[in-house]
């Protein structure tokens, strides 16, 4: 990012579930305050790269500094990737329950989640991706109802579902780790686009 070292940098959200896991994940290393602010940004639609740069440039303009906002979805093979970045709707009508009897009819029970974070340093500036994506299964939701689609996420090579798994086990694989904090993400970024 091209801020200097200890400016402040203000992620989009009102979920503090979100912003808990978000610092949690970046930890002591990111250079910048993180700052959350809720404020209302329009329901894009389209792919999840579109979505994300909509989300983004709204936020700048409304915020007029530097921001970060993070779009997820979780995609459904047998669905075609949907509901992917309709997500939240899919599960404020369906919860945890319905989004696994969506798959009921079909045999194929794989997802992935993705996340993508945006970041624009300001006004006129370029918008800059983050994604990160993991493997699962969607499967009978099992643990907390907490925070959101987790207790029907099941990542590979796990027999626990995000929703069971400690936190920093989640936090380590997750879809959000991934985009922030793998080699090219967030966490580990210089200054994106200079």
């Amino acid at each position: 990012m091209a801020l200097p070292a200890g400016r402040s940098v203000v992620f989009v959200t009102g979920n503090a579930k979100k912003l808990e896991e978000v610092i949690q994940i970046l930890g002591d290393r990111f250079p910048y305050k993180l700052v959350s602010k809720k404020i209302d940004l329009p329901e894009y639609q389209g792919e999840p790269d579109e979505i994300s740069i909509q989300k983004c440039k709204e936020a700048v303009r409304q915020i007029d500094g530097p921001v970060i906002v993070e779009d997820t979805c979780l995609c459904f093979r047998a669905l075609g990737g949907l509901p992917g970045p309709y997500i939240k709707w899919f599960l404020d009508k369906l919860k945890p329950e319905g989004l696994y009897k969506l798959l009921a009819g079909f045999e194929d029970k794989s997802a992935w989640a993705l996340c993508t974070f945006a970041f624009c340093a300001g006004k006129d500036e370029p918008v800059e991706l983050f994604r990160g994506k993991t493997e699962g299964h969607i499967v009978e939701p099992r643990g907390p109802r907490d925070f959101g689609w987790d207790p029907c996420f099941q990542p590979d090579g796990y027999d626990k579902t995000y929703a069971e798994l400690p936190k920093e086990v989640k936090n380590s694989i997750s879809h959000r780790y991934r985009a922030l904090g793998e080699d090219g993400g967030l966490k580990n970024s210089e200054a994106p686009g200079s």
